[in-house]
């Protein structure tokens, strides 16, 4: 495990400790998750950007070309907002 030091304006370490303790976890386990946490949805972006990038508009509209062009099954229609 690798010790890191992390300075944090007051405000926030307060809050951190507060939060940690309300989860009965420490505040290292509190930073470690949130970070793991913000790891794990930039990674997912960049995922879904390179998957994104494999895909072509023609493949698109071939495949959206097989949907029936019929009026959706009754309660299955859009929300009107």
């Amino acid at each position: 495990m690798t010790a890191l030091t992390v300075r944090l304006p007051n405000s926030v370490h307060q809050k951190v400790r507060e939060l940690a303790e309300r989860d009965e976890i420490s505040v290292n386990q509190f930073i470690a998750a949130a970070v793991s946490e913000k790891m794990a949805s930039v990674m997912t972006v960049d995922y879904l950007k390179q998957e994104a990038a494999k895909g072509s508009r023609s493949d698109f509209d071939r495949f959206l070309n097989l949907a029936p062009n019929e009026l959706p099954v009754a309660g299955d229609e859009m929300p009107n907002h």
